[in-house]
């Protein structure tokens, strides 16, 4: 577990003073929140135009992908993009086996985030194996969703569509605007191995995998199992807010929740006042540009608030982003919400009274 979960509470209680201090202004945060903005104006803009789906996910890849510098945010790319194509690759493999087959289904979803939760632990360039693990298990549990398999594998390849700009946009806007001076001290040794040393030796790296699968599958079984798809964002919260330690996942967990219901609030304040007076893109990009700054304010910070950013932005825009046309459904949004409360409390119980994991040194970097 990384120090900044170790040292995320205040000690001396001053609530208040601590929020101050990470809220502070800096040169650096101020660039990155205007990074942020332009980004998401652009995937807006874009995909408005020229009807690209799956608007939520673009713009929250912008947010993903960003890193407090040029070369960790151009490595988190790629390796972002060589992940999704694995996983779209793999997942459409695999609905010849499973589409209209929940027998094999349910199964292959299990497998698979047990693999991505294993490998994101396993390897030194832990993201890939977590990338590849979610996408593919998050893509088999909505196939029942698409009315036939020709819909589905047209849906998942716009969803690669959809990853990759948003990526390419972060990726280029960083490179040309993040001042050199952000690198900080991020080059150490090389490691010589896609494996860490303790890959096949460590236990608690498969106790892991099991305990994020348990908590992912109770919840895809449970919303399944009363006919609710619409909190599938519970599925999404097992995964990923799950770290190595109980006390950093109940922390993550904390600022998930957190962000939620601010991004969740401003959404649903949104939707209410402002999007039924909306006419143009114009309004739309304006109050999007308004809620990314917020967001990319506290996602620029350090790892103790950063992750709350990150929440803000994803309920925000998975409530808002429904469709080219103005949208006033307030269910989507009560849903999705719903999902992601849900998917913290099971994983809250999970790892607390499962296998509960102390701190350690080294993070899995997500």
């Amino acid at each position: 577990m990384t120090a900044s979960f170790l040292e995320a509470y205040p000690t001396d209680s001053d609530w208040i003073g601590w929020l101050k201090r990470e809220l502070a202004p800096t040169r650096v945060r101020k660039i990155r929140t205007a990074i942020l903005v332009v980004g998401v104006v652009l995937c807006v803009i874009i995909s408005m135009a020229l009807q690209v789906p799956e608007l939520a996910v673009t713009s929250y890849m912008v947010f993903f992908i960003s890193k407090e510098s040029k070369t960790l945010t151009k490595t988190t790319g790629l390796g972002g993009l060589i992940g999704v194509t694995i996983a779209i690759f793999g997942s459409l493999l695999l609905y010849k086996f499973t589409y209209d087959y929940p027998e094999l289904r349910i199964p292959g979803i299990a497998v698979a985030l047990f693999l991505g939760m294993w490998l994101s632990r396993i390897l030194v360039i832990g993201p890939i194996g977590f990338i590849i693990g979610f996408l593919i298990a998050y893509s088999q549990s909505v196939a029942e969703q698409a009315p036939s398999p020709e819909l589905l594998v047209r849906a998942l390849l716009w969803v690669w569509v959809a990853l990759a700009y948003g990526v390419a946009v972060i990726v280029v806007l960083t490179s040309l605007f993040l001042p050199d001076s952000a690198e900080g001290a991020e080059h150490g040794p090389k490691p010589k191995s896609l494996l860490k040393p303790d890959a096949f030796t460590n236990p608690r790296h498969i106790q892991f995998a099991l305990k994020v699968t348990l908590g992912a599958m109770f919840c895809y079984i449970f919303y399944s199992a009363i006919d609710w798809s619409g909190i599938h964002t519970a599925l999404i919260t097992c995964t990923f807010i799950a770290l190595e330690s109980t006390e950093a996942t109940l922390y993550k967990g904390t600022l998930r929740i957190v962000g939620c219901l601010i991004g969740g609030g401003l959404a649903l304040f949104s939707i209410v006042f402002l999007i039924p007076h909306m006419e143009t893109i114009v309004s739309l990009v304006l109050l999007v540009a308004c809620v990314a700054a917020i967001a990319g304010w506290v996602a620029a910070g350090s790892q103790r608030i950063s992750y709350a950013g990150l929440q803000i932005a994803f309920a925000f825009f998975i409530s808002v982003f429904q469709g080219y046309a103005p949208d006033t459904d307030l269910d989507k949004a009560r849903d999705r919400v719903v999902g992601i409360l849900f998917g913290l409390i099971v994983t809250g119980f999970v790892f607390k009274y499962i296998w509960p994991e102390g701190a350690q040194i080294e993070p899995r970097p997500q």
